[in-house]
């Protein structure tokens, strides 16, 4: 299935993203919010990324492949504390540039491969990683079911998967729903729930945590960030591009708090 406009447009929004991510005043911004300077783009802190990497059991040895990697955040920091190797997939080139340079300062040389690709397309052998990983991805894409087929695909039978997603509340009226929808991620929709999605594209859930809390603690600390350096950033992209930057947190942050979006962290076996 070819990718729509709309998919092609928001690589190339994360294309330019990640390279003005590396401006030092993104990157502080950065440090106060996740506690990370790799010019993320997903809601994943420091601590969840070490939880991820303790719930995949990764260490020397084993083969981790990061599915939306970007600019190498949380993989690349989840190889390069456990000391396993990391394979990096993603279609925006400027991120994984950005993220193979970094490994070459950070990682031993052999341990992270960067992969131009689609994650729904995944172009690897069947059984070729022991962990997967992938944060804040699924909401936003739509072909959600073909990715998770492809990750069942690619893991060994006794490989897991853990992944951080936003979702719509269940069960919302109609105006509450549309409004999740223009608040939350791009493509924040799905067909169906995720404990049903997993279960019929072959996976088996192990541990399933709601931290629709801590998604809300780093979009205000997201929110106060911008407040914080808006005349930086007003240089950086624009006065209206900031004020738009605020208006987005603020509106996510009050849908968050209204319960209409939620923030989980699923770890999975193959079933």
């Amino acid at each position: 299935m070819g990718r729509s406009h709309e998919e092609k447009a928001q690589t190339k929004r994360w294309d330019e993203h990640y390279v003005r991510a590396q401006l030092p005043a993104m990157l502080s911004i950065e440090r106060r919010v996740c506690g990370c300077d790799y010019g993320s783009n997903s809601w994943t802190t420091r601590s969840e990324a070490e939880l991820m990497a303790a719930l995949l059991q990764l260490q020397p040895g084993l083969r981790l492949l990061d599915v939306g990697a970007g600019s190498g955040w949380p993989g690349l920091y989840m190889a390069k504390t456990s000391g396993c190797e990391v394979i990096l997939l993603d279609l925006p080139f400027a991120g994984l540039r950005i993220a193979s340079q970094r490994a070459a300062n950070e990682l031993i040389p052999g341990l992270c491969s960067a992969v131009v690709g689609d994650a729904a397309l995944l172009p690897f052998p069947a059984t070729s990683f022991d962990a997967i990983s992938h944060s804040d991805l699924l909401c936003c894409l739509r072909q959600k079911r073909t990715v998770l087929e492809g990750c069942r695909e690619a893991i060994r039978d006794l490989g897991r998967m853990v992944f951080t997603v936003i979702s719509i509340a269940p069960d919302l009226p109609a105006t509450q729903y549309r409004r999740a929808v223009m608040d939350g991620p791009e493509f924040v929709e799905s067909e169906t729930d995720y404990v049903t999605l997993l279960g019929e594209t072959g996976w088996l859930i192990v541990d399933r945590r709601d931290i629709t809390l801590d998604y809300a603690a780093t979009c205000s600390r997201q929110f106060q960030a911008d407040k914080k350096f808006k005349s930086t950033l007003e240089a950086l992209i624009g006065a209206s591009a900031s004020a738009e930057r605020l208006a987005e947190w603020r509106s996510q942050l009050k849908a968050i708090e209204d319960g209409l979006l939620q923030r989980e962290l699923f770890l999975v076996h193959p079933a």
